[in-house]
């Protein structure tokens, strides 16, 4: 492990995926630790995709959109900058667990908010925007999301998120989108799940 100066076991590394999918020049032992739990846990979805919150910075948020066709915003240089308002409000030990970017409450295709950068963390679903002159950034907790629905055109697709706050949606290229859609829904199910088996061994050492 050339980040921490440290060495990994054979076994080790079979545990949090192999060298397939751990980049041991990159990460430290600590972070291959977390990967070995989130095995176990069922939290990391995709077991070819390196879990974000390995590189919580703006340019990973970033570079996890564009490696995973997760959109890309108008340029890199303002995909960056929407996710670095992401990176900005992560709370302390909030995990970072997909990242994408889309056209925020989209009308038509003149008549929206522009593009947002999205997250989702072990916590909530995050979104921010920078602009010229301002910046802007909310926060749904998974327990007030209502509901997460899609729907695909010709050209694009849209999803959207109803909370009762409001309900907003967010709008890419086909394609992208139905990836998003598709991956959406595992990371939300699978925390679910590990909420559910966590209060469950919580009672357990109540009886």
């Amino acid at each position: 492990m050339k980040k921490s100066n440290e060495w990994i076991c054979p076994t080790c590394l079979k545990a949090a995926g192999g060298l397939t999918v751990v980049p041991i020049n990159k990460v430290t032992i600590d972070e291959i630790k977390v990967m070995i739990e989130e095995k176990k846990t069922g939290i990391n979805i995709n077991e070819e995709k390196i879990a974000v919150e390995l590189i919580p910075t703006a340019e990973g948020m970033y570079r996890y959109c564009v490696d995973n066709k997760f959109g890309t915003g108008f340029n890199e240089k303002w995909g960056v900058k929407h996710s670095g308002i992401l990176k900005k409000n992560l709370m302390q030990d909030e995990k970072v667990l997909m990242t994408f970017i889309g056209i925020h409450n989209s009308k038509s295709t003149t008549k929206h908010d522009g593009n947002f950068a999205y997250a989702i963390t072990d916590k909530r679903i995050i979104f921010g925007q920078k602009s010229l002159m301002s910046e802007t950034f909310k926060a749904v907790d998974f327990d007030r999301i209502n509901d997460i629905t899609f729907e695909k055109g010709l050209l694009f697709g849209t999803l959207t998120i109803d909370t009762p706050q409001e309900k907003f949606n967010v709008s890419l290229d086909k394609g992208s989108a139905t990836s998003i859609n598709k991956n959406i829904h595992q990371v939300l199910d699978s925390l679910k799940k590990t909420v559910l088996r966590k209060n469950q061994q919580q009672m357990l050492l109540f009886l």
